[in-house]
């Protein structure tokens, strides 16, 4: 059974949300392959950042057609900006999977879950946002809402029927872009504006008087921020994939372009990794994107 507070005034959560939404530009469309583009984006990617390269990528690559047929360097070239290089392999795979497929993005859940890279975030938001299938999506912001709104601990599973069960059948596409929003404006995860939200006489953490620890803190799809970057081997990762969007790179020089040019032994091991993807080939000594 839902609990009441996933089940009381959709309404009011639809009505605060058509004054107060965000102008996204992916919200103007349900072409499944944009929808399927700006989820592989959006995966730890800030908002912004998605929507100043979605329309220009989508211009290079408007069909599974016309990505499938470029090589991955060219994709990995206009990935530039987007970070976590190896979502532009897995949509390169996306795209070469969905063309053998006869070149429809499928429209089930299995058939997105077969997909290089697509989680169940991805696969339930390209149901959602391209063909209005009623699926409650999960990431951080729904999955804080959901957990205050419950004022419980939710597990993956939990977390996910809940979500399923707030959908009002027939408006997937609205509700799920209403939470994002609620959970990005006001059920923030720091200083939640509990004032502004629609439906806090409905939360169950609110009506509690927000007790410590707060649900959300420890629910699924709500963990905390990322290791530090700074110094990581993503950050070498980075560096090497965006000297290699200009140039090759010799084995004499991958140190200095990775930005430790005292530990040369550790930028050759990283550089292994961006080969072992399939991101980076090793012709000799000489390195360039695949």
């Amino acid at each position: 059974m839902v609990p009441p507070p996933l089940t009381a005034r959709p309404e009011a959560v639809l009505a605060w949300w058509e004054h107060r939404r965000r102008d996204l530009p992916w919200r103007q469309t349900r072409d499944p392959w944009a929808v399927l583009v700006c989820e592989v984006m959006a995966q730890q990617t800030q908002v912004a950042r998605v929507a100043e390269r979605w329309g220009p990528f989508l211009e290079r690559f408007p069909t599974p057609a016309a990505l499938a047929a470029e090589p991955v360097a060219e994709v990995v070239r206009w990935w530039s900006g987007l970070g976590y290089n190896r979502r532009a392999l897995n949509l390169h795979r996306c795209a070469s999977t969905i063309v053998d497929q006869g070149g429809r993005v499928p429209g089930d859940l299995d058939g997105l879950l077969a997909l290089s890279g697509i989680g169940p975030y991805t696969a339930r938001a390209v149901l959602a946002f391209a063909f209005e299938r009623d699926h409650g999506i999960v990431d951080t912001n729904t999955a804080r809402v959901l957990a205050r709104w419950a004022g419980e601990r939710l597990g993956p599973k939990a977390v996910q029927n809940l979500a399923d069960a707030a959908v009002p059948t027939g408006r997937a596409w609205a509700w799920n872009q209403a939470m994002l929003d609620l959970g990005a404006r006001v059920c923030t995860r720091r200083d939640p504006r509990c004032g502004d939200c629609p439906v806090v006489e409905h939360c169950a953490w609110w009506s509690a008087g927000r007790p410590e620890p707060d649900p959300a803190h420890r629910t699924a799809g709500t963990s905390g921020g990322q290791s530090t970057f700074a110094g990581s081997d993503r950050q070498g990762r980075g560096r090497l994939v965006d000297a290699l969007r200009s140039s090759d790179v010799a084995v004499r020089d991958l140190a200095l372009a990775m930005g430790w040019p005292d530990d040369p032994l550790r930028a050759q091991r990283v550089a292994g990794t961006l080969v072992a993807d399939g991101l980076v080939t090793d012709r000799g000594g000489t390195y360039r994107l695949a």
